[in-house]
């Protein structure tokens, strides 16, 4: 998990926030990548995810009654080196719902809720979750890669959009409920492929998407020390990329599961060192797919894994 100062986080000063109090609007979209999704209307929730993962969730479960601004959502980007901006503030000010992922993520968040004095509910994913740092390691706070974490989340935005509009509490249980029934079918696929595939090792750049493949029974043999540091930003000890490129020079793994939002030469090694072995890759992100909600999004990495387990 980077630091806050790795991800260089932008501070808001006095004077920005001074610059802040006298601003009025919101936008649907900004400079920095932030997207608003629903319409907005003076009836509506105005709600703030961190990320477009939790917007989407949130857009599912509160349909027309929400309008939902994802702070990051460019999928080029790597959300790590997310640098907040007085725009988020503002926007962060007005929000009665803010979902955030936590654990050092997305802290931005709550800095600058802090600084605002907002009274917005906030939900906190990696607490929703429950999960903790094993022992002798650091926590994997991706955890929409973890679906029965999802289902909380979206028990959890149905409960704090009730709270906001008590009259439509049960559309958003309704919707909640519609959304996770969606959702079962992908802990189905992960099953299947346990059964097919259970114990079979696999290889990442970072732990993105580890929730999901080890649900799916599937074993990480990459060094602690190369995800790690990929994932801290830093540089790889010459000794363990050997370590790493000979999972694959060596045929000990199935499939490469990346981070595609992250990539460098360090990686790139060893995406190249897979595809020259025949070893399948698989490509995921942490954001959204330009075009892609949730369900669909999610859906495609657990067949895209299948597949390349499969082949």
């Amino acid at each position: 998990m980077r630091t806050p100062s790795s991800r260089r986080l932008a501070l808001i000063t006095g004077a920005s926030l001074a610059l802040l109090a006298g601003c009025g609007s919101s936008s649907d979209s900004s400079s920095d990548g932030s997207t608003s999704q629903g319409s907005k209307s003076s009836s509506t929730i105005p709600v703030v995810a961190s990320t477009n993962v939790y917007g989407d969730i949130a857009q599912q479960v509160g349909g027309a009654k929400v309008d939902v601004t994802s702070i990051m959502s460019n999928p080029d980007q790597d959300p790590h080196s997310y640098e907040a901006n007085t725009q988020n503030q503002l926007t962060l000010s007005k929000a009665k719902v803010v979902i955030e992922n936590g654990a050092g993520y997305d802290d931005f968040v709550d800095r600058m809720l802090k600084s605002s004095n907002s009274s917005a509910e906030v939900i906190n994913a990696v607490k929703v979750s429950g999960k903790s740092a094993p022992k002798g390691g650091e926590l994997n706070e991706h955890v929409w890669y973890d679906f029965p974490t999802v289902a909380k989340i979206a028990d959890q935005i149905a409960a704090a959009l009730g709270k906001a509009d008590s009259a439509d509490a049960a559309t958003f249980t309704k919707n909640a409920e519609a959304f996770k029934a969606k959702l079962a079918p992908l802990e189905t696929k992960e099953a299947d492929i346990k059964k097919k595939h259970g114990g079979e090792a696999i290889g990442i750049t970072e732990p993105v998407p580890l929730y999901m493949t080890a649900a799916s029974g599937l074993v990480n043999k990459t060094p602690a020390e190369y995800s790690e540091a990929i994932e801290e930003g830093d540089d790889v000890s010459p000794k363990t990329l050997q370590e790493t490129l000979a999972l694959y020079s060596g045929k000990q793994v199935k499939a490469l599961v990346y981070n595609a939002q992250t990539s460098g030469p360090q990686t790139q090694k060893v995406e190249d060192a897979a595809k020259a072995a025949g070893i399948a890759v698989v490509p995921v992100t942490e954001t959204l797919p330009t075009g892609k909600d949730y369900l669909g999004w999610m859906t495609a990495n657990v067949d895209a894994l299948a597949s390349a387990l499969d082949k």
